[in-house]
Protein backbone atom coordinates (compact mmCIF):
# COMPACT_ATOMS: atom_id res chain seq x y z
CA UNK A 1 0.00 0.00 0.00
CA UNK A 2 1.20 3.48 -0.84
CA UNK A 3 1.64 6.24 1.78
CA UNK A 4 -1.40 8.47 2.28
CA UNK A 5 -2.32 11.64 4.14
CA UNK A 6 -4.90 12.07 6.86
CA UNK A 7 -6.13 15.06 8.80
CA UNK A 8 -6.91 14.96 12.50
CA UNK A 9 -8.14 17.53 14.95
CA UNK A 10 -5.53 18.62 17.44
CA UNK A 11 -6.87 21.00 20.03
CA UNK A 12 -8.55 23.79 18.07
CA UNK A 13 -6.34 23.12 15.03
CA UNK A 14 -6.20 20.51 12.30
CA UNK A 15 -3.01 18.61 11.53
CA UNK A 16 -2.06 16.77 8.35
CA UNK A 17 -0.04 13.59 8.87
CA UNK A 18 1.40 11.18 6.34
CA UNK A 19 0.78 7.52 7.06
CA UNK A 20 3.37 5.06 5.79
CA UNK A 21 2.24 1.41 5.85
CA UNK A 22 5.03 -1.05 6.63
CA UNK A 23 5.66 -4.76 6.21
CA UNK A 24 6.08 -4.97 10.00
CA UNK A 25 2.28 -4.72 10.58
CA UNK A 26 2.33 -1.14 11.81
CA UNK A 27 1.88 2.30 10.31
CA UNK A 28 4.53 4.98 10.60
CA UNK A 29 3.15 8.43 11.38
CA UNK A 30 5.14 11.08 9.52
CA UNK A 31 5.08 14.74 10.55
CA UNK A 32 7.24 17.39 8.89
CA UNK A 33 9.36 14.77 7.13
CA UNK A 34 10.20 12.78 10.25
CA UNK A 35 8.75 9.78 12.08
CA UNK A 36 6.52 11.03 14.88
CA UNK A 37 5.85 7.44 15.91
CA UNK A 38 4.04 4.33 14.73
CA UNK A 39 0.75 2.65 15.56
CA UNK A 40 -0.66 -0.82 15.06
CA UNK A 41 -4.06 -2.45 15.15
CA UNK A 42 -4.79 -4.80 18.03
CA UNK A 43 -7.01 -7.89 17.97
CA UNK A 44 -9.33 -6.27 20.55
CA UNK A 45 -10.36 -3.67 17.91
CA UNK A 46 -8.12 -0.93 19.27
CA UNK A 47 -4.95 0.88 18.20
CA UNK A 48 -1.74 1.10 20.18
CA UNK A 49 1.45 3.09 20.00
CA UNK A 50 4.46 1.04 18.88
CA UNK A 51 7.44 1.41 21.24
CA UNK A 52 10.12 3.55 19.59
CA UNK A 53 12.74 0.80 19.85
CA UNK A 54 10.55 -1.42 17.63
CA UNK A 55 10.26 1.15 14.83
CA UNK A 56 12.50 0.57 11.83
CA UNK A 57 13.29 4.12 10.76
CA UNK A 58 14.81 3.41 7.36
CA UNK A 59 15.69 6.63 5.53
CA UNK A 60 13.58 8.90 7.73
CA UNK A 61 14.79 10.58 10.92
CA UNK A 62 12.84 10.37 14.15
CA UNK A 63 10.85 13.52 14.90
CA UNK A 64 12.41 15.88 17.44
CA UNK A 65 9.94 17.94 19.44
CA UNK A 66 10.67 21.66 19.29
CA UNK A 67 8.43 23.97 21.27
CA UNK A 68 9.99 26.98 19.54
CA UNK A 69 9.16 25.74 16.03
CA UNK A 70 6.45 27.40 13.97
CA UNK A 71 4.20 24.31 14.02
CA UNK A 72 2.03 22.40 16.44
CA UNK A 73 3.91 20.11 18.78
CA UNK A 74 1.93 16.92 18.19
CA UNK A 75 2.18 14.25 20.87
CA UNK A 76 0.98 10.70 20.25
CA UNK A 77 -1.14 10.06 23.32
CA UNK A 78 -3.98 7.51 23.52
CA UNK A 79 -6.58 9.94 22.17
CA UNK A 80 -4.45 10.95 19.17
CA UNK A 81 -3.52 7.32 18.45
CA UNK A 82 -7.21 6.37 18.43
CA UNK A 83 -8.08 9.24 16.09
CA UNK A 84 -5.25 8.35 13.70
CA UNK A 85 -6.38 4.71 13.79
CA UNK A 86 -9.96 5.69 12.93
CA UNK A 87 -8.72 7.70 9.94
CA UNK A 88 -6.56 4.77 8.78
CA UNK A 89 -9.59 2.46 9.00
CA UNK A 90 -11.60 4.85 6.80
CA UNK A 91 -8.84 4.85 4.16
CA UNK A 92 -8.51 1.05 4.29
CA UNK A 93 -12.26 0.60 3.79
CA UNK A 94 -12.20 2.99 0.83
CA UNK A 95 -9.40 0.97 -0.78
CA UNK A 96 -11.14 -2.42 -0.39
Amino acid sequence: MEPFNIKIGYGEKEVTLTILPTDEAYYKVIYYGAILGAIRYQADDSWELVPEEEIIAGDLPMYVHDLKADRLDVVLNDTVVDEIGEEIEIILKLND
